[in-house]
């Protein structure tokens, strides 16, 4: 109606969600868990071997802040 106002919620993804190769989400539970306090089963990423070549390929600027996603894990794999 007039004059009633509507609350937008943001929920675009954080930087620390998105896969800083891809930009698609990354989907890490650790992250999940941070975001919402509620405590999640052990991450994919807590159990997956990633290679030096593939942490390189991280820009500089990303490093630190954002796990890669399972895509590119298994696409640096092939």
């Amino acid at each position: 109606p007039p004059g009633h106002e509507v609350n937008m919620i943001d929920v675009s993804p954080s930087p620390a969600q998105l896969c800083p190769l891809c930009g698609q989400v990354n989907q890490c539970a650790m992250e999940t868990e941070r975001l919402t306090g509620i405590q999640q089963a052990p991450c994919w990423c807590s159990q997956t071997q990633f290679s030096a070549e593939l942490l390189n390929r991280i820009p500089e600027s990303a490093r630190g802040v954002a796990c890669l996603c399972a895509a590119c894990v298994k696409a640096s794999q092939a």
